[in-house]
């Protein structure tokens, strides 16, 4: 939030309390230190339950870690010492009870939901047909390696998760709420809109909410991605998720922890997993058609040579299609693909750019025509004075003073424009006669002089004669008795990263950058395309935005269509488009919800980080389906003329998986 946005909710009250607490705020922080001691209370039940959860995973992993080695141990003491076959069998099949357990009961669960391929099948059917021909060592040996890398890469992919999790760990665990004289630590969902919280040097802002007293510097980059820690004083808003750096803050508390930014940003990205990227329903598809096709391959390949070849012995064939049935376990395609998108939006939500779905990040890979908004989105939002055009003998100061004069008593963002451009104290003893006309503007008398200062319309119905400007923004136009004075332009400053944004994009691949706009006809198609925008369209209400989108989007021969925006008015055009890009700083609720993708700063430099990383996930993704496939035909065929032996094929299934779960967390460390 920059400062010009958090200084929009800052009133008059605010402002007198700021300037009477400013020369005692030190004092006053160093007395809240040592205020009354906080009151513990004890955890919620959502958080106990959070906790009990973790309690049974984590107890669950050590049962099995306990039966692997156990397993382990057995199948070791079958290997070392020469047992009779009647002992060595009960052992073996102990060993490959303990160390198989969760495949087994994995294909029971699938048998009873009628789904029985998958990789769990494989390697039940490969192993229990090793013990069906007497090679209980190989049988139990496939189960222990296969459950030895499920292990590994669960571990893995555990600390990846973690990581992610961690550049998104923004969750306040409590609020110290103030209530009777004290100070009460409670959970951030029991706190009201309305109460006030004091939030300490070092701690994390729970609540979204609004300083009501103290000054310090916040620390954001957990929400937007920007390092540089910001300035906050009474009247500012403060966002849940932000540190405080240094001084004590009471913050007036505006939205419930339900609502706050922190919690909406954590479930959007505990969310995006569900949405599915087009890569990855093409690895569950892909599993589907393919667990089904190795297992009919498998039995050709044991029934079909001993029957056609002649001194062909079917255990030997048998042995190669349990071999091949192994080797051809689809773990490595289904957990890294998934990984990569999971990565892909971890990293972007690390630079700023939070991505709703892994179908969302994918989309941004295919992007070739990018649609903005103007006001708030390619301007700062913010009216100024950009140009003073003055006639006759009236200096540029001069036009400025009897402009602010007239609208000294209006509220209008244009009058507070040019009372900010002025910056000095309007002396209304000299406004000797005021009147506002409704769509036209101010006619008043000052010091004696009538003046007019309105749009043309005003000018005209006043019989001044003046030509109108071809300026790009709003125009004020004055006349000072019965004669044309000159113009003030009042324009929406244009971001100053918007040229260099478009040529990212254009380096990118965007083919076209068009821009939609409410303003009236010739007011922006200048400025946009001295921007290095292709079109901008004008005069348009919110429905001929979605129309207009829709027709760029009718013509599109290939590539997405996005569209940036961040008020109320966009959020039709954000939800029609392929994917919607909206401001997370001056951003509205509604344009937030319709987006797909939120920049959590207004900055339009981050699309083009969103892109690369997008581009670099769905890379990934595809060099871990080219490189599982690839090692998976080669062994496949080696298992399938007898060059390679069960031990091999396990070897080979569990390196492949571990490979493109390394290649899949590499995407968390890249450069954008």
């Amino acid at each position: 939030m920059n400062a010009v946005n958090l200084s929009k909710n800052e009133n008059i009250a605010n402002v007198i309390r700021k300037n009477e607490k400013k020369a005692d705020r030190a004092e006053k922080e160093e007395r809240t230190k040592k205020e009354i001691p906080e009151k513990e209370i004890p955890e919620k039940e959502e958080r106990e339950e959070r906790v009990g959860h973790g309690h049974s995973h984590h107890e669950g992993s050590s049962h099995k870690t306990v039966r692997f080695a156990l397993g382990a141990v057995l199948f070791a003491v079958c290997l070392i010492l020469r047992l009779n076959s009647k002992v060595e069998i009960i052992l073996f099949s102990a060993s490959y009870l303990l160390v198989g357990y969760d495949v087994i009961k994995n294909v029971a669960a699938n048998i009873f939901r009628g789904r029985f391929f998958d990789e769990n099948s494989l390697m039940f059917i490969a192993t229990i047909g090793a013990f069906s021909i007497g090679e209980f060592s190989e049988g139990v040996a496939v189960m222990l390696f296969y459950e030895a890398g499920e292990m590994l890469q669960e571990r893995a992919v555990n600390h990846s998760r973690k990581s992610i999790k961690s550049l998104l760990d923004i969750r306040p665990d409590y609020a110290n709420l103030k209530t009777n004289g004290s100070i009460l630590k409670v959970s951030p969902y029991d706190v009201k809109i309305g109460d006030i919280i004091l939030v300490k040097p070092g701690e994390r802002v729970p609540l979204d909410g609004t300083v009501v007293d103290g000054k310090s510097f916040i620390d954001t980059s957990a929400l937007t991605g920007e390092s540089v820690p910001r300035e906050v004083d009474a009247g500012d808003e403060i966002l849940s998720g932000s540190i405080n750096k240094n001084g004590v803050l009471h913050v007036r508390v505006d939205k419930e922890y339900g609502d706050s930014t922190a919690s909406k940003i954590l479930e959007m990205v505990e969310n995006a997993e569900s949405q599915k990227a087009k890569t990855e329903s093409f690895i569950t598809r892909f599993s589907v058609y393919y667990t089904p096709a190795v297992v009919l391959g498998a039995m050709l390949i044991a029934l079909i040579p001993p029957l056609v070849l002649p001194g062909q012995h079917f255990s030997d064939w048998l042995y190669r299609a349990l071999v091949f049935l192994v080797i051809s376990c689809p773990c490595a395609l289904v957990l890294s693909i998934p990984l990569s998108y999971f990565g892909g939006i971890g990293r972007a939500s690390k630079a700023g750019v939070l991505v709703k779905g892994g179908n969302y990040l994918e989309a941004l890979n295919n992007i070739s025509t990018m649609v903005f908004d103007k006001t708030g989105t390619i301007t700062k939002g913010v009216f100024k004075v950009a140009k003073i055009h003055s006639e006759g003998r009236f200096s540029e100061g001069e036009m400025l003073e009897y402009a602010a004069m007239a609208e000294a008593y209006s509220d209008h963002p244009i009058a507070e424009a040019i009372l900010s451009a002025y910056d000095r104290p309007v002396d209304n003893k000299r406004i000797e006669k005021y009147e506002e006309i409704p769509g036209l503007g101010v006619k008043a008398k000052i010091d004696g002089t009538d003046l007019v200062a309105g749009n043309i319309k005003l000018l005209y119905a006043e019989n001044i004669i003046c030509d109108e400007a071809d300026e790009y923004g709003t125009i004020v136009y004055i006349g000072i008795d019965g004669v044309y004075a000159g113009h003030i332009v009042i324009s929406d400053e244009v971001k100053e990263e918007v040229p260099h944004m478009a040529r990212d994009l254009r380096e990118l691949g965007v083919r076209k950058l068009v821009i939609l706009t409410g303003d009236r006809p010739g007011a922006a198609k200048k400025i946009g395309l001295e921007m290095g925008f292709d079109e901008v369209f004008e005069n348009l209400l919110p429905h001929e935005k979605v129309e207009k989108l829709e027709s760029i989007a009718g013509g599109l021969k290939s590539g997405k269509l996005a569209f940036v925006g961040d008020g109320i008015n966009d959020a039709p055009v954000l939800a029609r488009a392929d994917i919607g890009i909206a401001m997370g700083g001056l951003g509205s609720d509604a344009a937030i919800e319709a987006a797909d993708v939120v920049l959590m700063t207004d900055e339009l430099s981050k699309i083009a980080h969103g892109v690369r990383i997008a581009r670099q996930t769905h890379r990934i993704a595809w060099q871990n389906i080219a490189l599982a496939l690839a090692i998976k035909i080669i062994i496949l065929l080696l298992g399938a003329n007898g060059m390679a032996s069960m031990w091999e094929a396990v070897f080979a299934d569990v390196g492949v998986a571990m490979l493109t779960v390394l290649n899949s967390m590499r995407i968390l460390n890249m450069n954008v």
